[in-house]
C-alpha cells in the first residue's frame, strides 16, 4: 500500500472512538475504569449503579493522586459523547450503559500489550497449518484427489491406532497444553467480543435501508420490491448470513454436546491446574457466554428485520419521505434567496425563540416525601372531662343501644343495692366506645343520682386504642331504673 493511501486512511481513523480513547487525557485511568466496570461479566449496567461504582473508583484514584476532578455523573456525559460508551433503556425504564465496539478494540488493544506472552507461538502455527489443511481438503474439487488423500488420513489413523495398543501412549507436555488453552481462551474471548461489532453493523444496515426506502424516488424501488416480495434484506445480508450460520453451529445439539463433554474432560486434567481463577471461571461458562452474546445479537437481528418490514407494511416510509421532501425543498427555496436575502436584512416578522432543557434521566431525583416533614412527635392530650349538659347533645346525634345498657345496670342491681356508671364499666365494657360511656350518664341523669365526687372511666374504641375520662360519680338504685 502506498505511503499518502496508507496515511489518509491512518488519519481517517484517528476521528474512531478507539483513537481517541487511546490518545484521550488521563487515558490509563479511563480504560482501567472502562475495562474494570464493563468488560467482565457485567457487560451492560444500570446508570445508578454504574454511578456508584465508578464515585468508589474515582475516589481510590484520587486518593493515588490522579487527577480526576469530575463527579461520576459527568464522565459518563462526556464517554458517552465521545463515543464510548452506548446508552440504552431497561424494561423497567431505567439507563443502561455498555461499552461500543471501538472501546472494546482500543481496551484490548492495551491488554494485549500489557501481556507478556510470546507472539510466535507453537499452538498459532498449529491453528494455521490445520486451517490451511482443512481448507484445501474442502475447496478440493478433484474425487481422485480427495480419495487419496482421505486413504492416507486413515492409513495415518490405522496407524496411530496400533501405536496406541501396543503401549506407547504419548501426551502432550503440560507447559505445551497449557500454552494452548491459553491461546484457545484468548481466541474465545475476542470471539465473544466479536458480537457487539456484528451488533453494530446490523444497526448500520438497518439505518442504511431506511435511508433508501426514505429518499428513494418512485413508489417502488429495489428495497420496497424485496420488501413487498417478502425477502429479508436484513437476515439476508452478508452480515446476516454470515451470523445466522454461527448462530446454527453454535445451537446446534450434536455440537453443543461435543463442545461441554470435551470442556468436562478438560477440567478434569492435571495442567489445567496451571490456569488461575479467572480462567478457570471464564472456561466454566463460555459455552453459556457465547449463548448469551449470540442470543442478544440475534434478538437484535430479528428486532431489525420485523421493524424494517412494519415500517414499510404500515406505509409509514410514505411520511417520512413526505416529511424529507418538504425539507430539501424548503433548503433548496433558502439556497435560491441567499443572494437575495441578507442575513442581517430585517424581514418584519418577529419568531419567538424557543428551547427546551434536555437532561438525561439518571439525572432526575425522584421526590422524598420525608424530606418535607416535620420533626415533631403529636403531645398526649390531657384527661378530658365530659359535663352533664353535652352528653343530651350527644345523646340527640347518637344512635346508642339504651336496651342494652338497661340490662347491664338492672343485671348489676339484682346483686348490689346501688352501683355507678365506672363499675358498670368494669363488668360489662364498653360495647359501642364512647357512645356507651354517653348512654350510661343520659339513664344516669334520668333515673340516677348524681354526686359531687368524680371517677375516672376507661373504655377502648373501635380502633383498639383504650382511652379513659373524668365524669361525675352516678349512682343507679335498685327499683329506680326502668327507662322502657
Amino acid at each position: 500500500m502506498e505511503p499518502l493511501h496508507q496515511a489518509n486512511l491512518l488519519r481517517a481513523l484517528r476521528s474512531t472512538p478507539a483513537w481517541r480513547l487511546l490518545s484521550a487525557d488521563n487515558a490509563a485511568a479511563v480504560v482501567a475504569l472502562l475495562q474494570a466496570r464493563l468488560l467482565t461479566k457485567d457487560r451492560k449496567l444500570p446508570a445508578s449503579l454504574l454511578v456508584e461504582l465508578l464515585g468508589r473508583d474515582l475516589e481510590r484514584l484520587r486518593a493515588e493522586g490522579w487527577d480526576l476532578p469530575q463527579a461520576a455523573s459527568a464522565y459518563l456525559a462526556d464517554w458517552l459523547t465521545a463515543g464510548w460508551l452506548e446508552r440504552s433503556y431497561s424494561s423497567g425504564g431505567e439507563e443502561e450503559y455498555e461499552l461500543t465496539a471501538g472501546a472494546i478494540q482500543a481496551v484490548r488493544f492495551l491488554h494485549g500489550l500489557s501481556e507478556q506472552r510470546a507472539v510466535a507461538t507453537e499452538s498459532r502455527l498449529a491453528v494455521v497449518i490445520q486451517q490451511l489443511v482443512k481448507l484445501a481438503e474442502q475447496t478440493e474439487s478433484d474425487p481422485r484427489v480427495r480419495v487419496n488423500r482421505l486413504l492416507r488420513e486413515r492409513e495415518r489413523i490405522d496407524a496411530e491406532i496400533a501405536v496406541i495398543r501396543a503401549g506407547r501412549l504419548e501426551t502432550l507436555a503440560e507447559d505445551r497444553a497449557l500454552e494452548r488453552m491459553r491461546e484457545i481462551l484468548a481466541l474465545a474471548d475476542e470471539l465473544a467480543s466479536d458480537f457487539r461489532r456484528v451488533r453494530d453493523q446490523f444497526q448500520g444496515l438497518n439505518r442504511e435501508l431506511r435511508e433508501r426506502i426514505v429518499e428513494g424516488e418512485g413508489s417502488r424501488g429495489e428495497v420496497l420490491e424485496a420488501l413487498f416480495g417478502g425477502v429479508d434484506l436484513i437476515a439476508d445480508s452478508e452480515a446476516g448470513r454470515t451470523f445466522r450460520a454461527f448462530w446454527r453451529l453454535l445451537t446446534d445439539p450434536r455440537e453443543s454436546a461435543e463442545l461441554e463433554a470435551t470442556m468436562d474432560d478438560l477440567i478434569g486434567r492435571e495442567f489445567m491446574r496451571g490456569l488461575d481463577r479467572d480462567e478457570r471461571r471464564y472456561l466454566h461458562g463460555l459455552t453459556g457466554t457465547l449463548l448469551e452474546r449470540g442470543g442478544e445479537v440475534h434478538a437484535v437481528l430479528q428486532h431489525f428485520a420485523r421493524g424494517l418490514k412494519q415500517f414499510v407494511q404500515s406505509r409509514e416510509f410514505r411520511e417520512q419521505r413526505r416529511m424529507t421532501r418538504l425539507l430539501k425543498d424548503t433548503q433548496r427555496h433558502a439556497l435560491a434567496l441567499k443572494d437575495r436575502v441578507k442575513p442581517y436584512q430585517p424581514m418584519g416578522t418577529d419568531l419567538r425563540l424557543t428551547s427546551a432543557a434536555l437532561r438525561s434521566l439518571s439525572q432526575l431525583r425522584l421526590y422524598d416525601p420525608s424530606l418535607d416533614s416535620l420533626d415533631a412527635g403529636i403531645p398526649e392530650a390531657e384527661t378530658a372531662e365530659i359535663s352533664l349538659e353535652s352528653i343530651g347533645e350527644l345523646v340527640a346525634h347518637s344512635e346508642i343501644d339504651f336496651r342494652r345498657l338497661e340490662d347491664h345496670v338492672q343485671t348489676l342491681l339484682r346483686e348490689r343495692e346501688q352501683v355507678s356508671v365506672a363499675e358498670v364499666l368494669e363488668a360489662f365494657p364498653a360495647e359501642q366506645g364512647l357512645g356507651s360511656l354517653v348512654g350510661y350518664m343520659a339513664l344516669g341523669v334520668r333515673h340516677g343520682v348524681v354526686s359531687e365526687a368524680r371517677d375516672r372511666v376507661c373504655w377502648r374504641g373501635l380502633d383498639g386504642v383504650e382511652r379513659a375520662a373524668r365524669i361525675p360519680r352516678i349512682y343507679f338504685v335498685r327499683g329506680k331504673v326502668d327507662g322502657r
